[in-house]
């Protein structure tokens, strides 16, 4: 028997949804089910292309109590600029939980992986950075540098933001971008280390495979999020600033010792023990010992994060979208 699908484009998804409390609060809410044990969550199925500088992420979760579930598709091909194109693409499919049919298809182009990531780093923020924000400060200059201050704003309201990024021309424009965006102050650092030095809560974005934060810039009261390495061999954290702070949170451990900032800290021997989750610190079953903690949270993206942001959008459509029958 034929059944209706309805088919949203991105621009039809930014009507629907946006970077606001309440898709942190729903992120949020995914991390929690993450902790109850009970979600079934399969490794995410990864690809690296090299011969054509790409990578492919295939993520999805099953979360009870919830009427469907997403699979996300999630390819990146940074040669594309190039040819006039953007490096990141994909789509969400979204599955009745009850019946397995296919309810919703979300040609969102990454627009829901964007947004509910800095969700995830606004959920991290609110849970471990220092109560009192005055300094925030991102190392990277694309998207999701910008999507992550403006998400760190919404739970830690900082009056200035600091940018770094290898071209000055980036990093101007993206510091640009989150002066008008946030109403701040915002500045270009010459260097890493004097953003670190500076900041209270600082976000990393980047793809690299050397780190770039190191052990000796940490200091008390700084919170730092990582989620630029979310592919084996990428690593923005030096392994001893993990061993160096106080807390260390992993979005899943799982997929933190493959993709994450963790597997580069097991690689040299360090963090031998099972840290964290994020989803143990919002229910408070772990958490910082003091406000001068420094505290790192490693971010891969879990699909959890991805079934919860099909669900909010789902619940929101009204008659949005294309219905066509199956």
């Amino acid at each position: 028997m034929a059944h209706d699908i309805r088919i949203l484009t991105e621009a039809e998804l930014r009507e629907v949804v946006s970077l606001d409390t309440a898709l942190v609060d729903v992120i949020e809410q995914a991390f929690v089910a993450l902790a109850g044990g009970e979600v079934v969550m399969p490794p995410v199925l990864s690809m690296a292309l090299e011969q054509v500088n790409g990578e492919v992420d295939v993520k999805t979760a099953y979360i009870p109590g919830f009427d469907g579930f997403a699979i996300k598709v999630s390819p990146g091909f940074f040669d594309n600029p190039s040819l006039g194109l953007p490096s990141l693409n994909g789509l969400m499919i979204l599955f009745s939980a009850r019946t397995g049919l296919v309810q919703a298809v979300f040609l969102d182009n990454g627009y829901l992986t964007d947004i509910r990531t800095a969700a995830a780093g606004a959920v991290a923020a609110r849970h471990l950075a220092p109560s009192e924000v005055t300094t925030a400060g991102v190392i990277g200059t694309g998207v999701q540098a910008r999507l992550q201050m403006q998400a760190a704003h919404l739970v830690r309201p900082f009056e200035r933001v600091l940018v770094w990024g290898r071209d000055p021309e980036k990093a101007a424009s993206c510091a640009a971008d989150l002066k008008a965006a946030l109403g701040v102050e915002a500045e270009i650092c010459t260097g890493p280390e004097t953003l670190v030095a500076r900041s209270q809560l600082v976000v990393t974005t980047t793809p690299a495979r050397e780190p770039i934060i190191q052990a000796e810039w940490l200091h008390p009261e700084l919170h730092i999020t990582a989620m630029g390495s979310d592919q084996e061999g990428k690593n923005e954290i030096a392994p001893e600033a993990l061993a160096r702070a106080d807390l260390y949170v992993a979005d899943r451990v799982s997929q933190t010792e493959i993709l994450g900032e963790l597997r580069a800290a097991r690689a040299a021997g360090l963090m031998t023990g099972t840290p964290p989750e994020l989803g143990e610190i919002v229910t408070g079953a772990k958490g910082r010992n003091g406000p001068s903690d420094i505290t790192i949270a490693d971010l891969t993206g879990t699909g959890a994060q991805d079934t919860a942001i099909a669900s909010h959008v789902a619940a929101r459509l009204g008659d949005a979208g294309t219905l066509v029958k199956a």
